[in-house]
């Protein structure tokens, strides 16, 4: 039982970190916290990592201080660091017209996430481009949902290829547990590569029953 409540507290968590690449941000995982939160689980997530700052978000939630869609500035993951350098930022008109134009025109394959990924405004922001872009576009609501595909085939392939990287290699069981926690996002985002992602979602699940 103290196993399955550790889990469940580090699926939490880490819904909480990677917040900027999910599709709905916010809106989408704070439900999420406030539903699936039990005293056991609070009572795990203060013994982890930036614990306390998810219940407090959760308290927050729960009391009606945080609307549902959104998160206190000062209990972002990483310090609200990337929020405050995207706060900072000032496009110009070209830059605009890029991001614009390669969200518009944006293809859910391969090829598409590589030529987005490659964009300068993307590379500016490193790792953390899908936090800054989802904040900068929001002054374009019109893209959201042309956005999303972006995510969603972002996050479909980079989680394809860690799939791929676990199944080839032997893995330490700290993976093996943290690819348990991840399961729900595999199995949301493997499908979409067909018969091959169903493969190899299967060949994960294989791979984490060796756990017990």
């Amino acid at each position: 039982m103290k196993a399955k409540i550790r889990t469940n507290a580090s699926k939490l968590l880490n819904l909480y970190r990677q917040a900027h690449v999910i599709v709905g941000g916010w809106s989408a995982v704070n439900p999420i916290f406030v539903n699936e939160t039990t005293d056991e689980i609070i009572q795990e997530l203060q013994n982890m990592p930036t614990g306390n700052l998810l219940i407090q978000h959760i308290q927050n939630l729960r009391n009606g201080i945080t609307p549902m869609n959104t998160i206190n500035r000062e209990l972002l993951p990483y310090g609200g660091m990337m929020a405050d350098e995207v706060l900072s930022i000032s496009l110009t008109n070209a830059q605009w017209r890029e991001i614009e134009d390669a969200v518009n025109e944006f293809t859910p394959d391969e090829y598409g996430l590589n030529h987005f990924l490659s964009l300068d405004i993307v590379k500016r922001f490193g790792a953390e481009w899908p936090t800054a872009l989802r904040a900068i576009l929001s002054e374009k609501p019109y893209l959201k949902e042309k956005w999303d595909t972006v995510i969603q085939t972002y996050n479909a392939y980079r989680l394809w290829n860690t799939a791929r990287d676990i199944i080839a290699a032997p893995i330490s069981e700290r993976v093996r547990a943290q690819v348990q926690v991840d399961m729900p996002e595999y199995e949301t985002y493997l499908p979409m590569f067909g018969d091959a992602g169903t493969d190899l979602l299967e060949k994960l699940r294989t791979f984490i029953s060796s756990m017990n």
